[in-house]
């Protein structure tokens, strides 16, 4: 039986409607991930679901004593408050009725036998028995498991919390109430691989069921087991996960587009008809103008697939060959590195993704190599004839109070796209915003919409350098698809930080890798790639491990025979000769790496010969291994022979 269903939904805003005589229903233990449109309408549905809005019109079924917990997509709490409070005031009504209880108890002690007493004795036998229902009597022990299971130190002060550690706080407040249905609106926003990883497992090991909204299809692709797609006001459901959606959808719109072009064609046969004159006493033609006014009312009323957002940067003049080389760059705050003797060089037309946990100095690094920021250590060059455009997470570059015609073009009503003029009002069509919202203060758009007017006003300026941070925050899944594209096709320089892996995966051409302590290391592709390549290294370090501790823990105890053993430790023959050689092998292996890494990045081999490119890039990865064990080598025979 379905935890919750919904027939014939109606909601509308305006001339819009979100929901037009929509279905939907729940099932116990499903987790169901709802997409859509910017604007479609989906939060208001998840509202409707949690009861904290009513649709227009429509028959809404819940389970008796169904429990459902919302968690919104910027949680709040009072800053002062220690976590364990937080969390505690998901159990707020559970809390109420101990203090009630208490109340009563004290009450019905104090009161002689009498009507009074009896109506205390019997309202303290209820609340009690609903104490019992939702084990209330523990709720310590339950705010204390639950920090425990998600990692929070109920101790901490609230306001002290980064945003992905809060959203980790709501999550727990969440859960803390052991609901039957968990809502949650883009759960994955101000978390980092990690907390999105742990978010995966935590979800995928609930025994709630859960109906979520979220732009990010690889953690779509983890955790749904349907999607539920809200389609101009109709709720359309496809069994599976993200992937397995875009077969179903591609095949339906196929279908939507065949049926639509027969009726539009069998339409204008009949407009041709009537207009040829008609004896309008005969039955069979007033049937037939009758058909016609129908199939009128039938295509006025069609609402056809929403436009998608038409993306174009405005390419600035060519930046100089190298945009950048950092050498041995360090940078401190106070007594904590941020970076550790990195050295790289960003050559024009690279497409570089900076990844690493929240916190760890992505945007420093990135402010390095802008020349925005001086290292402390080492030197940083940055080239020539730049032209920057900044996206910025914070969206600190939009004025609330401006209309959006005067942020993307203030005092002009043109943009100059790549030399052609261009009304703004037809710009912001481009991005789907419709020429009476052109006037709107910025302060009336969503989340996505702000998105959305960033990327306007940041590629209807002259560039050679994108720098974007976070952009795929709150961006529908198409115009995530149509950015990927542009970017790919872009030949200027992309600096990208994003927590979106596939949107990684797709755009960037190297990976620039925080791995703790301030150390930095850059990998040749996608975000794949540096897992697959990071992983490998790793597998090697930790076999090699107990082999370089052995000699170790076979050391004598007795410090004289200690003394003697090292006096008489020397290379062999063999050993000398290893170590004299090792220096070239390093050097022609570095050599090697460099010239395939050169080719890669060119890309043309791909083009020429593609099992050459894959050849290429799996050898590269190799020379990773081999020159990891050829330094611990090193490391080792020098040691010995000192």
């Amino acid at each position: 039986m379905s935890l919750y269903t919904i027939t014939g939904a109606q909601l509308a805003f305006g001339h819009v409607a979100l929901l037009d005589h929509a279905d939907f229903s729940l099932e116990p233990g499903e987790r169901v991930g709802l997409i859509g449109r910017n604007g479609a309408g989906k939060s208001s549905l998840l509202k409707i679901v949690a009861e904290l809005a009513k649709p227009d019109d429509g028959l809404i079924t819940r389970q008796q004593h169904l429990s459902t917990v919302y968690v919104p997509q910027e949680p709040e709490f009072d800053a002062d408050a220690s976590v364990f409070d937080a969390v505690a005031s998901g159990l707020e009504g559970v809390r109420a009725l101990l203090d009630e209880y208490d109340v009563v108890a004290h009450r019905l002690a104090d009161t002689p036998e009498g009507v009074e007493h009896d109506a205390l004795l019997a309202r303290m036998n209820a609340l009690q028995s609903s104490l019992d229902a939702a084990d209330a009597w523990n709720w310590r022990t339950r705010v204390s498991t639950t920090l425990a299971q998600i990692g929070l130190d109920g101790d901490a002060r609230v306001g002290a919390l980064s945003g992905g550690m809060q959203k980790r706080v709501a999550l727990a407040r969440a859960l803390v109430v052991q609901p039957d249905v968990l809502l949650l609106d883009e759960p994955t926003n101000h978390l980092d691989f990690d907390g999105i990883r742990w978010l995966e497992d935590l979800l995928v090991s609930q025994r709630a069921s859960l109906l979520f909204i979220t732009h990010d299809r690889a953690f779509l692709d983890r955790v749904a087991t349907r999607i539920v797609e809200l389609d101009r006001g109709r709720l359309l459901s496809y069994p599976g996960n993200f992937t397995q959606y875009q077969e179903r959808k591609a095949q339906q719109l196929e279908v939507e587009r065949v049926e639509n072009d027969k009726f539009d064609k069998l339409l204008a046969q009949e407009e041709v008809w009537i207009r040829k004159g008609v004896e309008a006493r005969r039955t069979r033609s007033v049937g037939r103008i009758a058909r016609l006014v129908q199939m009128r009312n039938e295509r006025a009323e069609r609402r056809n697939v929403l436009g998608n957002v038409r993306l174009d940067v405005a390419q600035g003049e060519k930046s100089g060959k190298i945009v950048a080389e950092l050498t041995d760059v360090v940078k401190r705050y106070a007594d904590r590195t941020i970076v550790d003797r990195f050295s790289t060089i960003v050559m024009r037309g690279d497409k570089i993704g900076f990844v690493g946990p929240n916190g760890a100095g992505k945007t420093t690094l990135l402010k390095l190599i802008l020349g925005e920021l001086a290292p402390d250590e080492g030197t940083v060059r940055v080239g020539t004839n730049q032209q920057v455009a900044y996206f910025d997470q914070m969206r600190a570059q939009l004025d609330l109070e401006k209309s959006l015609a005067d942020t993307i073009s203030p005092g002009s009503d043109w943009v100059e796209i790549n030399g052609a003029k261009k009304h703004v009002m037809s710009y912001l069509g481009d991005f789907l915003f419709a020429p009476e919202r052109a006037r709107s203060p910025v302060k009336s758009l969503s989340g996505g919409e702000r998105n959305r007017l960033l990327l306007a006003r940041l590629f209807a300026r002259p560039a050679n350098v994108l720098v974007l941070d976070e952009p795929t925050n709150d961006l529908d899944i198409p115009t995530l698809e149509l950015l990927e594209e542009l970017l790919a096709d872009y030949d200027g320089t992309v600096l990208l930080v994003s927590h979106d892996r596939a949107f990684l995966d797709n755009v960037v051409t190297s990976v620039i890798a925080s791995e703790g302590n301030g150390l930095w290391r850059e990998y040749v592709g996608g975000f794949s790639d540096w897992q697959t390549q990071s992983a490998r290294s790793q597998e090697i370090a930790e076999a090699r491990a107990p082999r370089d501790a052995a000699p170790v823990a076979a050391a004598p105890k007795d410090s004289a025979a200690g003394r003697n053993a090292q006096r008489t430790v020397k290379l062999s023959f063999k050993e000398q000769r290893e170590l004299e050689a090792l220096p070239a092998q390093i050097e022609a292996l570095e050599t090697e790496q460099k010239a395939i890494g050169a080719q890669i990045e060119e890309g043309s081999i791909f083009v020429r010969d593609a099992q050459e490119g894959a050849r290429l890039t799996e050898r590269y990865a190799q020379i990773d291994e081999e020159l990891l064990v050829a330094l611990e080598r090193w490391e080792e025979l020098e040691s010995k022979r000192k």
